[in-house]
């Protein structure tokens, strides 16, 4: 058990690994933002909907998953190490003064959750050797900070590595999905654990954004896992077609 991910049990031979940044809005008791708690309900501390729909993907595609155990707002797991982001002082127009930390006292967070993270996450790849990552995320339709709609129901976002995006968002579309091609943001500007995990190491990953209103309750994560899983089943068959 650890305090920085959760894991979800699955067959290796299915050749897929589900990795969710944001799943949890979890505040450690001994952590204090210094924020309304309303906060911790909203897309700021975390991604709505994707830890249901990630345990459904799991079981609709028979794959492990890997989901993240604390909220956004005590580390962000899907920033690199370097990035202020990654313990953030403010988030789409909220302030987040517990996280006006020294050095020491960031650095104690990234060594407590940031790192055990993504030690797991390499620990999972080197071990199952997963033919393609899935990287699922949900999106707000409006940022607060801004007046720019985001209509799409699912944006696939990638970086340099196309590979899954080009098979996936043609599924999509032919679903009759409102499909994003690197939006409602680009996987060029944010993809720091797809780029880690992924790029890096050469494996096929399929950056999944939902739609937040979209998976609210249990009827939406249910409608878009049935959606989703032959989806992404289908783009892992046409990447590596062996049985």
């Amino acid at each position: 058990m650890s305090e920085a991910f959760v894991e979800i049990a699955g067959d290796v031979s299915s050749g897929l690994l589900l990795i969710a940044d944001h799943a949890s809005n979890r505040v450690p008791a001994d952590i204090e933002l210094g924020v309304d708690p309303a906060i911790l309900t909203q897309h700021v501390a975390i991604d709505i909907g994707v830890d249901p729909l990630g345990r459904a993907l799991c079981a609709a595609l028979g794959c492990p998953g890997i989901l993240g155990g604390v909220s956004r707002l005590v580390a962000d797991c899907n920033r690199e190490e370097d990035k202020p982001g990654l313990v953030p002082i403010a988030s789409d127009g909220h302030a987040i003064p517990g996280n006006d930390l020294d050095h020491q006292g960031r650095m104690a967070r990234i060594d407590r959750f940031w790192r055990p993270y993504h030690a797991r996450v390499l620990e999972l790849i080197a071990d199952n050797a997963p033919k393609m990552l899935i990287s699922l995320h949900s999106f707000t339709p409006k940022l607060a900070t801004s007046d720019e709609p985001r209509p799409w129901q699912i944006g696939i976002l990638y970086n340099q590595d196309e590979r899954a995006a080009r098979v996936a968002i043609p599924l999509l579309e032919a679903a009759g999905v409102v499909t994003g091609d690197n939006h409602p943001y680009s996987g060029r500007l944010l993809n720091a654990t797809m780029n880690r995990h992924g790029e890096a190491n050469g494996i096929p990953y399929l950056g999944i954004e939902v739609r937040q209103d979209l998976i609210g309750d249990a009827a939406g994560v249910a409608k878009w896992a049935e959606v989703l899983a032959p989806v992404i089943a289908g783009t892992l068959v046409s990447l590596d077609p062996s049985p």
